[in-house]
Formats: C-alpha cells, structure tokens, sequence
C-alpha cells in the first residue's frame, strides 16, 4: 500500500525537497524553475526568527516570528521540520505545505541537512534532491565572491558543507544527486527530476 501524506493529500503531487550547502546555486536553479512553470510549483514559505535581510518581504521570503511565536509553533507540532542555525531558527510549518497543495501544485521545500533528517520520519512521501557542489574548494570561492558573509560564516558554513556532503554519500538518503560544476547541464538535470514527463 502506497504511503499516504497528511490527510486530505493523498492524491496531490509528492513535495520535492531540495537540500544541499550555502552556495550550492539552489536558490538560481528554484528561481529558473519557478519562472519556466509558475503555475507548476509553490513554494513552501519558511517561518524564521531572524530579521528580514534588505529587499526581503514578510510571507514570501520568509514567514518572519519572533521567538516565542516560533516555539508556541513547535509546541503545537506545527513544524514538519526545524532547526536551529547560529542564534537563529528555521523551520517548514505543516500549512506552509498544505497550502500549496491545496492549489493542486507541487510544494517544493528548500531545507537543510537536519530538516532533511526529520523530513524522512514524517509521512509526507516527499522526494529529495541534493545540490551539490564540484568541491568544497569552489564553494569556498563562491561563498567569498558573494561579499556577504562574515568570515566566520563563512568557515561554519564550509563545515556544515563538509558534513551535508558527507550526509548526501548515506545510500538512500537521496533520490537523485546533482553535481553543480556546469549551471545548464545541472539546470537540465534539476528539470528533469522536477518535470519527469518533459524528459521523456
């Protein structure tokens, strides 16, 4: 009997979970995917309690709670996954999810490797993309040509890269593993695994 995601989901399409390290390129492969089929994909909106970043709009960047907010959420299991990274926390709210379903869309969650962990243990049938990069050497280059990041940012970011690459090698963890070392040819590979039926 096939698993069945949370009630009234049954027959909606299975979520995507994309993962994989700061600088991957998961945010230009989701934007391309996003505009080639709008009507296609939602996004499920993270809840997190750090600031809005310049340009950043509440419900669509980000749903942005305070702490209390965010942990009343985690009381009333209202998370399918979250975590906590530095002095911030992140998390996927069950609605989030179901509230792109409801409009007959593909809900792609764009989580890290812990939400990842915990994703699996719900039953939300959902089927998981890692990006990753050629090496942790050129994703050291990209972190450093963003400009943004602090630099021991950017050090807890290529630790948490090292130990999501590491992750991503468990057998099964996974459906399918895509390689950023060339944007087209890992944009063709991302469409793909979202729009099986175009690549037939």
């Amino acid at each position: 009997m096939a698993p069945t995601g949370p009630a009234g989901l049954e027959d909606k399409p299975r979520p995507i979970v994309v993962s994989g390290p700061s600088g991957s390129g998961k945010s230009t492969l989701l934007k391309r995917l996003f505009d080639a089929y709008p009507d296609r994909f939602g996004f499920s909106v993270s809840h997190t309690t750090r600031s809005p970043r310049p340009g950043e709009e509440d419900g669509v960047a980000y749903n942005f709670v305070t702490k209390d907010a965010f942990k009343k959420l985690i009381d009333e299991n209202g998370f399918i996954e979250h975590a906590q990274f530095g002095s911030n926390m992140y998390g996927t709210s069950v609605q989030a999810v179901k509230s792109v379903a409801e409009k007959g869309q593909t809900c792609i969650l764009d989580i890290e490797m812990e939400g990842v962990k915990q994703v699996k243990k719900t039953d939300l049938n959902a089927r998981f993309l890692f990006l990753q990069p050629p090496s942790v050497e050129i994703l050291e280059k990209r972190l450093r040509g963003r400009g943004t990041d602090k630099e021991e940012d950017i050090q807890s970011r290529l630790a948490q890269a090292e130990k999501e690459i590491e992750y991503s090698k468990t057998p099964g963890v996974h459906d399918k593993i895509i390689i950023n070392d060339d944007l087209e040819k890992a944009w063709q590979e991302f469409k793909e695994f979202c729009v099986p039926e175009e690549s037939s």
